[in-house]
């Protein structure tokens, strides 16, 4: 009896843990408490946190993946099925997430800020600039070509993007990008605000644009067909990305198929988001994490989506300038593609200065720009280095 109870004691995840484990298990534990008590992104944090605390429980074995055995005919036969988040991690590791997150946001997302106002394309293409700044960066500290465009995709603030590029170019960094990027995402109240600030004056922040034109349900209806053709003709491998974000979008407005963008909207981009979420938290093991390769990406990370921040809001000031002071230069921060994140941060920085200041339609312009720029980015990356 006592050899059984000392052999179950030997088979616990307490005799077990290493001090990594435990380091990893506090920094979930972390994200989950930045989701739950300050509601910086629980959407997104609470499942990679949880994905990443279950993940260095040890001997869970739930990415662990399936064994198989040379069976008597000389076939393989399989001996011990893999772990469950094993599994779910194919839905990141074959692209097929990322993809269908693209359709959902599309769905949600109105493309008539856009519409209305074309110029709000050349502020999301600026903030782009982080993407490829921090592709040279990384390449010069050593990363390969695949690994440096992996890790400057970050720079777009957009998790399935990063995701999609990394399996592709570098499957072995997905973990630390995958994490970097969301993390990112989540924390765009707090990255945003300094640089806005430190970029603009106090005269450019209280500026108060006009109203938008309406748009026409026709406009609504072309733009994502036209966009689909135009890009993917131009960029073949950003297809599984803008084309369901299109598609997405043209659920949305064609008026016909409201079950279709309802579903998309809200009960597949949630069951892909928890999916996805922690699958992601759970690539962040000790090993894979705790060593400077991982604290290089978070900071190049980190350095990518600062310089497309700035970019934006520089290129915002230069249209300031040239529009005789009609637009509000914040919006330009917007150019990242978190949506609509970014957008909300734009409209609180505008009316902490100015109450009347509404900048939040004004801001989604730019932000829609910014998730047709990042995936841009990633069909330019995928064809150079793919």
């Amino acid at each position: 009896m006592l050899e059984q109870i000392a052999e179950f004691i030997q088979t616990t995840g307490f005799l077990n843990i290493s001090v990594g484990n435990i380091i990893m298990i506090a920094v979930a534990c972390l994200l989950i408490y930045l989701a739950i008590v300050k509601q910086y992104e629980p959407l997104l944090l609470i499942p990679i946190g949880f994905g990443m605390l279950l993940i260095n429980l040890p001997l869970t074995g739930l990415m662990n993946p399936p064994e198989y055995v040379v069976g008597p005919d000389g076939l393989p036969v399989l001996k011990e099925l893999g772990g469950l988040l094993y599994y779910l991690f194919q839905g990141d590791h074959l692209g097929i997430f990322p993809p269908l997150i693209f359709m959902g946001v599309g769905a949600m997302t109105d493309f008539g800020p856009l519409i209305a106002n074309p110029r709000s394309l050349l502020l999301g293409a600026a903030a782009q600039f982080g993407i490829f700044t921090t592709f040279i960066g990384a390449f010069y500290l050593g990363f390969s070509p695949a690994e440096a465009s992996s890790i400057g995709i970050i720079g777009g603030a957009d998790g399935p993007t990063s995701i999609f590029l990394a399996t592709r170019l570098a499957p072995h960094l997905l973990g630390p990008i995958a994490v970097a990027a969301y993390s990112y995402m989540a924390l765009v109240p707090i990255i945003q605000p300094p640089i806005m600030k430190l970029l603009t004056t106090e005269e450019e922040r209280k500026v108060e644009m006009k109203q938008l034109r309406p748009v026409s349900k026709k406009e609504k209806i072309l733009f994502p067909i036209m966009v689909s053709i135009v890009v993917i003709l131009m960029l073949p491998s950003s297809a599984p990305l803008i084309g369901m974000l299109m598609l997405g979008n043209l659920f949305r407005e064609c008026g016909v198929v409201d079950r279709l963008s309802d579903t998309a909207q809200n009960a597949l981009i949630n069951i892909v988001t928890i999916f996805l979420g922690v699958t992601v938290g759970a690539t962040a093991t000790a090993k894979a994490f705790l060593n400077w390769e991982t604290i290089g990406i978070f900071v190049l990370g980190l350095l990518a989506f600062a310089v497309g921040t700035a970019a934006g809001v520089i290129l915002g000031k230069i249209m300031y300038k040239l529009s005789g002071g009609k637009i509000n230069p914040l919006i330009g921060a917007a150019g990242v593609s978190a949506v609509p994140m970014a957008a909300r941060v734009v409209q609180k920085v505008g009316s902490e200065e100015n109450p009347r200041n509404f900048l939040l339609m004004h801001a989604m312009g730019p932000n829609v720009a910014g998730v047709i720029g990042s995936a841009v980015a990633a069909g330019v990356l995928l064809t150079l280095f793919g």
